[in-house]
């Protein structure tokens, strides 16, 4: 069974910066593009940065030049360097990709989510 399992979240002062972690597990065959949203209560969830297997990148604008995404393929893994953090910035942020697992079919899953709180 495909898990996607993230960490690194927590409380953090403006201006500062954490690293978010998200490990693909089980029966894996190929990740294709993975991703960070993230969302507030009663907000709808948001893409905040995307890359693909070959390592193209996408940012919402209002985290360009601030978040940085990255992979590492070989550990079925995706980063997310935050710097410059805002209040705003405060949220669950979920990973999420696009897998081919043992199911022998391409599917999408979610992590379970990690809290981001941007507060003095």
């Amino acid at each position: 069974q495909v898990q996607l399992v993230e960490s690194g979240g927590g409380l953090v002062q403006p201006g500062g910066s954490l690293r978010l972690s998200c490990v693909a597990s089980g029966s894996i065959f190929r990740i294709n593009a993975m991703a960070w949203y993230r969302q507030v209560p009663g907000k709808q969830r948001e893409l905040v940065a995307r890359i693909t297997a070959g390592g193209s990148t996408n940012y919402a604008d209002s985290v360009k030049g601030r978040f940085t995404i990255s992979r590492d393929n070989a550990k079925n893994t995706v980063y997310l360097q935050m710097n410059s953090l805002k209040p705003e910035d405060t949220a669950a942020y979920y990973c999420n990709a696009d897998i081919y697992s043992d199911k022998y079919r391409w599917s999408n899953y979610w992590g379970q989510g990690t809290q981001v709180t941007v507060s003095s």
